[in-house]
């Protein structure tokens, strides 16, 4: 059992998941940090804290859920801004231009029209 173990714990999968994850932790923060401490007090300033915890109805909390949803928006618009249009911008600078696709052979209906063309002007 121990033996099947490290051979699953050393596959290459396992690794890549377990470094995804702990780099996807510490960006976690950074964009939280972002978020938290530079863009929402900035909105602040511009039009007062958005703050939704008091709203429910019939007991259901629906201030909190309001709250999680304007801060994954304004989460999701941080790293689309910041990150992602950037990292477009950067890939499609660096990109190889594609080759021209070249032209799809002629159908033998075009290649007989074309031959037909040909000896119409050679007798024309």
């Amino acid at each position: 059992m121990f033996k099947e173990f490290k051979t699953f714990i050393t596959k290459g999968n396992v690794m890549d998941l377990a470094v995804a994850v702990i780099i996807g932790g510490a960006f976690g923060k950074i964009v939280d940090s972002m978020v938290k401490d530079i863009i929402t007090p900035f909105i602040g300033l511009l039009g007062g804290q958005p703050d939704f915890s008091s709203i429910q109805f019939n007991g259901i909390m629906l201030g909190n859920f309001m709250n999680a949803v304007v801060a994954f928006l304004m989460l999701a618009a941080v790293i689309f801004v910041v990150f992602v249009k950037p990292m477009n911008k950067l890939k499609a600078a660096t990109a190889k231009p594609a080759a021209p696709a070249a032209l799809p052979e002629p159908s033998p209906e075009e290649k007989l029209l074309t031959e037909i063309r040909d000896l119409l002007k050679q007798k024309g």
